[in-house]
C-alpha cells in the first residue's frame, strides 16, 4: 500500500517497499488468531508499461522483471537465476551461511528456500497450479479470465480451511494513457463469492 501511495511506477514502487524492509523488516502473523506462524512476502509489482515480481527473506530479496509472457506467486520462493535488482548483501549472505559456494549460477530460490527449483512448476501446489492455469489462457487472458482462476479451489488457489484466501484483485492496466486503469476487489475474503 505504501509502494502505491508513495510511487507513480513499478519500479520505484519496489524500490519504496526495499528501503522500509531494509529500515523496518518484516514479520507478523499470518492469521488472526495467537499462532505464531509467519512467512516472508512476495510482491507482483506492476504499471502500465512494466511489471517486476519481488520476493524477500528476512531482510534480503531478489527483484525480476517481468519480460513477456505470463507470471504467478505463491508462498513459495520463485526467482531463480534471472534476477535484475537484489539487496547489495544477498549473495555474500548466502555464502557466509554456507548456502553458495560463490561459483555456482546463482540461484536465488534454491539458495534462500529449500524448493527444488527445476520442480516448482511440475510438482503439485498452488505455485504450479497457477502457472498451469495461466499459461492455459496466456494471451487471451481477460479480467473475466483472472477471476475464475482467483476463484478456483481445486487448484488450492483460492484456499479454504485453516489457511484461508483473504481477498484478491484483479486490475486492468490498458498502456494507453488517454485509456482508465480498472481494478476489481473482492467485497469479501472469500474470491468465490
Amino acid at each position: 500500500r505504501l509502494g502505491l501511495e508513495r510511487a507513480d511506477t513499478a519500479e520505484k514502487a519496489l524500490t519504496v517497499i526495499v528501503d522500509l524492509l531494509e529500515k523496518y523488516g518484516q514479520g507478523g502473523n499470518c492469521m488472526e488468531s495467537h499462532m505464531a506462524f509467519t512467512y516472508h512476502n512476495s510482491f507482483l509489482i506492476a504499471d502500465r508499461k512494466e511489471a517486476w515480481v519481488l520476493e524477500t527473506s528476512g531482510k534480503h530479496w531478489a527483484a525480476e522483471k517481468v519480460e513477456g509472457g505470463v507470471r504467478n506467486i505463491s508462498n513459495q520462493l520463485s526467482i531463480t537465476t534471472k534476477i535484475d535488482r537484489e539487496h547489495p548483501e544477498l549473495k555474500e549472505y548466502a555464502k557466509s551461511k554456507g548456502w553458495w559456494d560463490g561459483e555456482k549460477e546463482f540461484d536465488f530460490a534454491a539458495t534462500y528456500s529449500y524448493v527444488n527449483t527445476a520442480r516448482m512448476t511440475t510438482s503439485r501446489g498452488r505455485y504450479c497450479e497457477g502457472y498451469k492455469l495461466l499459461n492455459k489462457h496466456k494471451g487471451s487472458i481477460t479480467s473475466e479470465i483472472m477471476m475464475e482462476i482467483l476463484r478456483d479451489k481445486e487448484s488450492g488457489i483460492n484456499m479454504e480451511g485453516g489457511f484461508m484466501t483473504t481477498g484478491s484483485m484483479v486490475s486492468v492496466l490498458p498502456q494507453q494513457p488517454n485509456l482508465p486503469c480498472i481494478h476489481f476487489f473482492t467485497g469479501t475474503p472469500d474470491p468465490a463469492r
